[in-house]
This record gives C-alpha cells, structure tokens and sequence, in this order.
C-alpha cells in the first residue's frame, strides 16, 4: 500500500492534528501563507509523487479557508500525487443548495464545481446541511454522520423520558435516526422564517411536559432556532433541555444568545474551532478526530465506510 499524507490549511490545524494522532502520522510538511497583498500561497515541501494525499480544511468563513482549500488541492495534483482527497469536516455555502426565489445563486453546486476543477478525486465531509448536494459532485463522495459521538455522549447522561427535537422540518431525518438510536420519541418543531437567519416557532408537534428534551441540529449558526425552540418547549413543561448540533457556527450574538436560552447544555463537536474563551461553560465540545481518521484509514486502505455510519 503506497503511503498516505495528510496536509491541513490554517482553518482548523488542531484538529487535523488530532486526526493525524490517530493514524499515527505526522501533518505534511506545507506552507499555507498569504502574498502581502492578501492573495493565498501554497508550496507543499516535500516530495508526494505517486502518494495518497489527504487535503485537510473546513470551509467555514472567511471566504479565504475556501481558497486555501482549492489553492491546496491544485498544488497536490500538480505535485503528481496519486490520488488526491478532500477531507471537508464542514462543507460552507451549503445552505444556498436550490433557487427557492428569484435572481439567487445555488453556491454549493458552485462550491462542488470549484473543488472537483481544483484537482479532488474525492470528498470527504460530514452532517451536509442538505444531504442532496453529494448529487452535485461527479467523483466519489463520501459522507459521515458525527451521530456515534454525539450518541455515545447522550447515552451517558441522566436523561430521563427522553425526547428528541426536531427544530425544523429539514431535521427530521436526523432527529428520527438519532431518536430510533437512543429509545426515545421524536416531536417536531413547526418553525416559520420571515427572512434569512430569522426564525418563529409555530407550533411544537408532540408531548413535551415533564419530559427531558434534546434539540438536535446539523448548525447552529446564529442560535436563533435553538434558543426559540428551547423557550417553546420550556412554556409546553418540558424538564430538562440540552440543545445539540455538529457544526457549531456560532456567528454573532449566538453564544450569549445560548447563554440566556433555557438549555442546561450545548454539545457541539470540533469541525469548527473556536477559542475556549470566547465560549461559555454550558457549551461541551467533542472530538470527532477518531471518527474522519477512521474514515480516512479506510479510504486509503480500499475498505468500505459502511460500519462507520451506524
């Protein structure tokens, strides 16, 4: 089996580190930096002709992680690696996945575009805002679900009558899969968007009172959706609250928002970092390191990725 290199840019090193550790390798050796005039430089110092290549960055904001992303990507095809796979713990610009109104782009057809041009032979991502858009890439694509360790983590908690909140009609298949895993029921949250980033509860769909909740997402970006859920299922006597999602956005007021939201818990996962002090105690952060090395491990090694999803 030839070999396998992991290169990260500089949206989250930590834990592409993390993922490193557990393949029992090394980061690549690459320079990630900027041309004083803000433009994205890329040089991998190593020699990678004939190996398996692993490019490692998230897409969140600013719009330069995504540039890194695709600048690194070219740099490995041209450096003649054999294969070259880009490992996307968060997919940015997946919200815009349709034209739902007049005169919008579909920027994740777009994104999809720029990194199977850039030079991907694969893609490997998880917990896609739209699970659809895998359709808008004509490589292989490989998706991953962070539910084992958001699971495992739930299971280990206190939680007593356990219900499973689906803050949106978009999260129901989540929620379900999450509430099928854990012996719980599901209740749906009927939500309304007056406008972008914008979010009414309508109605909670389900039996909430004297019961303990969990409100699952894929995001959580400005924590409108969340806190609001939260504040209806509190006023329908729902006991204990914890809110959790894969992708922790946070943009904004989000964080203080969840600080005053009636949620005794957040449980996020580390796609996307964030300083530990610009977070507050009710927000727990797990590593979903061990899940992507896996997944990786298998690519590398030709084996399926089908246990890993359940």
């Amino acid at each position: 089996m030839d070999e396998l290199r992991v290169f990260t840019g500089n949206a989250n090193p930590e834990l592409a580190a993390r993922v490193c550790k557990y393949l029992g390798t090394q980061p690549g050796n690459i320079d990630v930096c900027e041309f004083n005039d803000g433009e994205t430089m890329v040089k991998i110092n190593e020699n990678i002709r004939g190996v398996d290549v692993f490019v490692f960055q998230s897409t969140f904001p600013p719009a330069k992680n995504l540039i890194e992303l695709l600048v690194m990507l070219d740099a490995a095809k041209r450096a003649s690696a054999r294969r070259v796979t880009a490992v996307v713990p968060y997919f940015g610009y997946a919200r815009q996945d349709r034209k739902d109104q007049p005169r919008v782009a579909i920027t994740a057809k777009l994104v999809a575009n720029l990194i199977t041009v850039a030079g991907a032979d694969r893609v490997l991502t998880m917990d896609l805002h739209s699970p659809q858009i895998q359709g808008f890439f004509d490589i292989p694509f490989d998706h991953l679900y962070a539910a084992p360790v958001l699971i495992d983590y739930f299971q280990k908690k206190n939680l007593k009558d356990l219900v499973i909140v689906s803050p949106d009609i978009g999260s129901v298949k989540m929620a379900r899969a999450f509430a099928k895993r854990l012996g719980a029921s599901l209740v749906l949250i009927d939500k309304r968007r007056p406008r972008a980033d914008v979010a009414e509860v309508v109605n909670v769909i389900g039996e909430v009172e004297g019961r303990d909740v969990v409100i699952l997402d894929d995001l959580i970006s400005t924590a409108g959706t969340t806190t609001r859920a939260a504040e209806a299922l509190k006023k329908k006597g729902a006991r204990r609250i914890v809110a959790g999602c894969t992708h922790p956005v946070l943009c904004g007021d989000a964080v203080a928002r969840l600080g005053e939201a009636p949620v005794e818990q957040v449980v996020v996962t580390d796609t996307i970092p964030h300083a530990p002090e610009k977070l507050i105690s009710k927000i727990e952060v797990l590593s979903v390191a061990d899940l992507l090395g896996e997944a990786i491990r298998r690519i590398h090694e030709e084996r399926s990725l089908s246990s890993l999803f359940v």
